[in-house]
């Protein structure tokens, strides 16, 4: 399939201002992008073109553009003459016809006048062959021979010799919208770095498949972490590119030289004509339904429930050896009781392969998305943990006997950004009191977001 070449659209923030009085769009654009087969994986440069799903929505008029697309556009590539160029990338770095942003950048080097001298790889490596939490170090790159530097694990923040032979950093990564997804941290620290080594940093923007939807409390600053460093809430409602000029303009030290290349043909109120295939971007997100659900559900990272690792339905599936048939049914009906939007329910036995409860046969239950515009889900994530609560004595804190009092830190604790939600769950508050606790503050958030929101 070929794909018409896009106009240049780049948008240059030095500032906190950013594209104002666009209306904040609330559909998800998750609908947009055609879901390729669990474990797909990036086509070279050169290979032969996968077609798109045809599962998106729209008109079909192929104006829709990525950022790296419209970036190799000759006007917009002058940007990066006479530079020298490290790239933060992973296997979702990719134009729409699959063909890798490594790959892509290299091969315009001659053309734009610049020099590709380092790649630099998040959580999971920039080839995605890296498991959650696994090692990433340093070594060359096979293809391109060029230096591969780690940005996770002992360095998650770029070091001034890592810099010393870049001239500008360009970030292409697909995030999904969730504070505690670790590729927008590394975005945040490499910035920062930038920032304070005099470095340029383009961003090249792409979809937020959870849309323009915000919820859950907003982080607070004595739980940062690597799964959540700054102030903001459980999703953040806003693309890659739009983050970026957020933390410059709220959070970074230091104002940083930031270029956004912006989408083109792109309204998060109606999502983009072109169907996007959709690469994993991380080994445990294999399908866009599994991104839907990932901001909610990850939650249950937290407790002694499997959240689907070591299955073929990660974060869409929960369970563990002591559940029984009877509390499946009775998990189901507090869910179907809570009116969720954009979801169903259906009872699942399944053993984990690896992870919490491996190589055990384990009663639990499957999330079906059946309308992700509708769908919210840090709200469903919330009921899910209720209900577990509520109808399974065995279910605790993955942390046992050291998850006990307010002056313990928990996994929970950092990944809803609060104390307030292990404290709610554990008082039996309910998930709707949960849930209104957070609606004021994720609202101050979302009119911060405004100013910075380019689409």
């Amino acid at each position: 399939m070929s794909h018409p070449a896009p106009q240049p659209r780049a948008q240059t923030l030095h500032d906190r201002t950013g594209q104002e009085g666009k209306r904040p769009g609330r559909r998800r654009v998750l609908a947009s992008l055609g879901a390729l087969p669990a474990g797909a994986v990036l086509a070279t440069a050169g290979a032969a073109q996968a077609a798109p799903a045809g599962t998106g929505k729209g008109s079909g008029s192929g104006d829709f553009a990525l950022g790296v697309e419209n970036l190799l556009a000759p006007e917009a590539l002058e940007s990066l003459r006479d530079a020298r160029v490290g790239l933060i990338t992973n296997p979702t770095g990719a134009d729409q016809q699959l063909r890798s942003t490594i790959d892509l950048l290299v091969e315009a080097q001659e053309g734009g006048g610049y020099t590709m001298a380092a790649l630099f790889g998040p959580e999971h490596g920039v080839r995605g062959a890296e498991p959650a939490g696994g090692s990433v170090g340093d070594y060359i790159d096979e293809k391109t021979g060029l230096p591969v530097r780690s940005l996770y694990g002992a360095t998650q923040k770029p070091t001034p010799e890592m810099l010393a032979d870049v001239d500008v950093l360009v970030f292409d990564i697909q995030d999904i919208g969730a504070r505690f997804y670790t590729y927008i941290w590394t975005l945040y620290y490499a910035m920062e770095a930038a920032g304070e080594n005099d470095k340029r940093f383009v961003v090249l923007d792409r979809p937020n498949p959870l849309g323009t939807d915000i919820e859950g409390f907003v982080l607070e600053p004595e739980l940062s972490s690597f799964v959540g460093l700054k102030e903001i809430p459980q999703t953040h409602g806003l693309t890659v590119g739009e983050l970026a000029s957020l933390f410059n303009g709220e959070f970074l030290g230091k104002a940083l030289d930031l270029e956004v290349i912006e989408m083109s043909g792109y309204d998060p109120e109606a999502p983009p004509s072109a169907d996007l295939p959709w690469v994993l971007p991380s080994p445990n997100i294999p399908t866009p339904d599994t991104a839907v659900v990932y901001a909610g559900t990850g939650l249950i990272e937290a407790i002694n429930i499997s959240e689907g690792r070591g299955t073929t339905t990660p974060f869409l599936w929960f369970g563990a050896p002591f559940i029984t048939e009877a509390q499946v049914d009775a998990i189901i009906a507090d869910l179907q009781a809570a009116e969720l939007p954009g979801v169903l329910y259906r009872p699942m036995f399944a053993t984990p392969a690896s992870s919490k409860h491996a190589g055990e046969f384990c009663g639990g239950l499957q999330l079906h998305v059946t309308d992700a515009a509708a769908y919210e889900p840090v709200r469903t994530g919330i009921h899910v943990l209720a209900a577990l609560f509520a109808n399974v004595d065995e279910v605790d804190w993955r942390e046992g006997e050291d998850c006990r009092t307010e002056d313990d830190v928990c996994w929970i604790d950092k990944l809803s950004g609060t104390k307030r939600t292990r404290a709610m769950l554990e008082a039996g508050d309910g998930a709707q009191a949960i849930v209104a606790a957070w609606r004021r503050e994720s609202r101050r958030f979302e009119a911060t977001t405004q100013r910075y929101r380019r689409y």
